[in-house]
């Protein structure tokens, strides 16, 4: 039986992977804060493993794997999404205080993923998986006012590019998924927020499946990176 954990699984896009891959079977390690929001997810289902935990914290992380791990013997997948989006300011607006708890939670916390992911599928038998990092239309075409969720999704590419090509001694794959206008509690902030008319936007079981897609290919073949939004969002060409 596959197993994957899967970071932000408390809410959003996490939350709705969570159900996509235990719904097809899988051992799924739900990791978040939120240990309440965890447990109504996982409840009656089989195969789910609820792992509270700040992605900030080194340690936490780093014992949330060893006890998915204990369980399941091996990990075959990541899904690395955890990922605030912080307040919508101009740069000169946002204070420094502001900026680096979305770069702990996006950058270092995904980091830390990755790390404690790594290290298990470099060591285990067989050896090797597959990580998959949420990036965001924004590691290519910025929202206004973002300057640092924006930020920390180019670095996230850098992040892809930089596992996908030390993985490979490893059999460990690593690829991201871009998303656009998916529909979740954040991205219903973000509208809320703005004065302009609602953007198009998309079903979150879409990406869910898009994932699965991803995580289920075999180890000789990799999405090295998917963009999927909502079709209408002015993303190509002029807008």
């Amino acid at each position: 039986m596959k197993s994957i954990v899967i970071t932000g699984a408390s809410s959003g896009i996490g939350a709705a992977c969570a159900r996509e891959f235990l719904d097809a079977g899988w051992q799924v390690g739900l990791l978040a804060r939120s240990e309440d929001k965890l447990r109504t997810i996982a409840e009656g289902r089989a195969g789910a493993h609820t792992l509270p935990a700040d992605v900030t914290d080194p340690d936490a992380v780093a014992a949330a794997f060893e006890r998915f791990t204990a369980s399941t013997g091996r990990l075959d997948v990541l899904f690395n999404n955890a990922g605030t989006f912080g307040r919508a300011a101009l740069i000169d607006e946002l204070s420094p205080e502001e900026w680096r708890a979305v770069v702990d939670v996006n950058v270092t916390g995904m980091f830390l993923a990755a790390r404690a992911a790594f290290a298990q599928m470099r060591r285990q038998s067989p050896m090797g998986g597959r990580i998959i990092n949420n990036g965001s239309i924004s590691a290519h075409a910025p929202r206004e006012n973002s300057v640092a969720y924006t930020t920390t999704k180019h670095a996230i590419t850098g992040l892809t590019k930089t596992l996908s090509l030390d993985g490979r001694a490893f059999d460990i794959a690593c690829g991201q998924i871009d998303i656009g206008n998916a529909r979740t509690e954040l991205l219903d902030g973000i509208i809320a927020a703005s004065s302009g008319p609602p953007p198009p936007t998309m079903e979150v079981a879409d990406v869910a499946r898009a994932v699965r897609q991803m995580a289920e290919l075999p180890a000789e073949a990799n999405v090295q990176f998917m963009t999927l939004m909502a079709t209408k969002m002015p993303y190509v060409g002029r807008g």
